[in-house]
């Protein structure tokens, strides 16, 4: 900033102003007073001198005598001059034609000294003579006087070269002491505007440092004037600013790490439609609706066309909106609420939630209803059918009898499976799995798991084999519930591989843990099938299933029991290339047990 723009130029330049005027006034005020003061002086001195000589002539009867005394009166720098009756005149000895060159002829154009003569009164008067220049400016006192009935005047004549001389040299140390006072005045006007000014420079400073955020800056107080009541004032703003700014962010954070910790999508809308603030999870939403419509990510003020729509309804309405969209085959719902500045909309805020999930659980629900229903209407009419046959003696032979009694009995041990798989279930979902664990030969456990399912494998054609590949043959779990397992599996692997196929269970130990792969070349199983497979009832499939035995809830027995052992299961397939499932169990110690 230019010194002549600042305050402290500002301020030192009006008091140098104003010091400077007020010297100007009293220098000519005082020069002035001191002219007239000497003038006023000599002009009382010439008069009393003039009244002197009036006197002397007035009482001496020798007037030549009294001219001679009066002549001795006035020094070298006066001059008198006598006039009698308006005819005569007599100069003192002294002078130098500057009154002898003013005539009779002239006084009596002059108006003041015509008006002496004729009043006899007293006259004062600065007036340059005849032929003289204008630094000769003298001053003439007249005084009447009257003798033997005969009136005249005295004419005294002083020059003012004195007085001008006098003035000068006043003048002079009047500018010398005008010239000392603005030199002080400059050093002082710009200390004191110096002085003045340093708490406001940093006050400035301080607002230029809360300008950029800087909201600890303190101003030092110097003074205990208003300018230090401003610091203090000051700083106890800049203290007040601090708090509600640090609030103001800790509430944003917390408001940041709440809308980011949401499962559900927040989007803000302003006004004019364009989006303020949003989520990961709408953020998530926004990216997969641009892509769909092979939109720039960065045209991120676009809403799709049904939030656009709720959106002006919200507003328009000024209630709450609602609606459920599909979007890259996922259900959202879309809660649009109005935002309000006051008493006027000023805005809305729209709440996503990806529904996927309770659709799909929803649409499980419905499924386990009506798979238990199938599973269970089955075997009934079959009961109920045979049971028929029976009671109206529809089989005549005994071993028709023995037949349908075989069937019946199957249907109800198959029923009671059903029931016992969904008792395990439930139990095992709510955390009652109840194992007990036991020291295992891996060896003989597995060989007892492939002679139960030899036969059945030498039926349908498809060869089983098994590969152990343990150092430590011995492990430690539920051995019913692994056997369980182990079933569950290989029985899936074999409904599922045709003649000709093979099973393959490896084992091995990794990682302090147990690795099972039991590996089939069936028909495999769909790769959007693969994240549900281990749902209730879920089969993949449904018309490649048909016909072949199972309730559908083998896979989550074994996810469950395979889970509570703190282990974890994964598929691995494709398509008539066969399926592999690979399930890992912590191996504990015989102390552990």
């Amino acid at each position: 900033m230019k010194f002549w723009k600042s305050v402290v130029g500002k301020l030192w330049f009006t008091i140098l102003s104003l010091v400077l005027i007020v010297l100007f006034i009293l220098t000519v005020l005082l020069l002035e007073f001191i002219e007239n003061y000497h003038v006023e002086e000599a002009e009382k001195d010439l008069t009393q001198l003039a009244d002197k000589i009036a006197v002397i002539i007035e009482n001496h009867e020798d007037q030549p005598l009294a001219r001679s005394i009066t002549w001795e009166l006035a020094d070298n720098l006066t001059s008198i001059a006598i006039i009698q009756d308006d005819k005569h005149v007599w100069y003192s000895p002294n002078d130098d034609n500057h009154l002898s060159s003013i005539t009779l002829e002239q006084i009596k154009h002059d108006r003041d000294l015509h008006k002496a003569l004729t009043d006899r009164k007293k006259v004062s008067k600065r007036a340059v003579p005849n032929n003289a220049g204008s630094d000769n400016e003298r001053l003439i006192v007249g005084v009447p006087y009257e003798k033997d009935g005969k009136k005249g005047m005295v004419f005294l004549s002083q020059s003012l070269l004195a007085v001008k001389d006098t003035t000068k040299h006043t003048t002079r140390y009047i500018f010398l002491a005008a010239g000392i006072a603005i030199v002080l005045t400059t050093f002082f006007a710009f200390f004191l505007s110096s002085r003045v000014t340093y708490p406001l420079r940093k006050m400035r400073e301080g607002a230029q440092d809360l300008a950029k955020g800087k909201f600890d800056t303190k101003i030092p107080i110097l003074t205990q004037d208003e300018i230090g009541e401003l610091a203090i004032a000051f700083n106890q703003m800049g203290r007040q600013l601090n708090f509600h700014i640090n609030a103001l962010n800790q509430e944003k954070e917390q408001l940041s790490n709440i809308l980011s910790s949401m499962a559900d999508g927040v989007i803000t809308i302003n006004i004019d439609g364009t989006i303020l603030v949003t989520n990961p999870p709408a953020e998530r939403f926004l990216q997969a609706w641009y892509y769909e419509q092979n939109m720039n990510i960065k045209e991120g003020d676009n809403l799709p066309p049904e939030a656009k729509e709720l959106f002006q309804n919200a507003v328009n309405t000024e209630k709450e909106q609602m609606i459920e969209m599909t979007l890259q085959g996922r259900s959202w719902v879309l809660l649009m609420s109005p935002l309000y500045a006051e008493s006027h909309v000023r805005g809305a805020v729209a709440v996503l939630r990806d529904m996927t999930e309770e659709r799909r659980l929803d649409k499980l629900r419905e499924d386990f209803i009506a798979n238990v229903s199938h599973e269970l209407r089955t075997p009934i009419s079959m009961l109920q059918g045979y049971s028929e046959a029976i009671v109206d003696d529809i089989a005549s032979t005994e071993e028709e009898k023995k037949e349908i009694a075989q069937i019946i009995y199957d249907e109800s041990l198959r029923m009671g499976r059903l029931v016992n798989d969904l008792l395990d279930l439930a139990r095992m979902e709510s955390g009652h799995t109840g194992l007990h664990y036991e020291t295992v030969n891996l060896h003989e456990f597995l060989e007892k798991i492939s002679r139960k399912f030899s036969g059945v494998a030498k039926e349908k054609g498809v060869s089983l084999t098994e590969d152990i590949s343990v150092s430590q043959p011995e492990c430690v779990f539920d051995e019913d519930k692994m056997e369980q397992v182990f079933t569950n599996l290989i029985d899936n692997a074999l409904r599922h591989t045709e003649s000709g196929g093979s099973v393959h269970i490896a084992a091995q130990i990794v990682k302090d843990g147990l690795k099972i792969d039991i590996k089939d070349s069936g028909s495999g199983i769909p790769e959007e099938d693969l994240p549900f497979i281990f749902e209730r009832f879920y089969k993949a499939d449904k018309a490649r299933t048909r016909g072949r035995a199972g309730t559908g809830l083998g896979l989550a027995i074994v996810k469950n029991i395979v889970e509570a052992h703190g282990g974890s299961i994964a598929v691995h397939s494709s398509i008539d290339k066969g399926t592999t499932f690979t399930f890992y169990i912590p191996t504990k110690a015989q102390d552990d047990v």
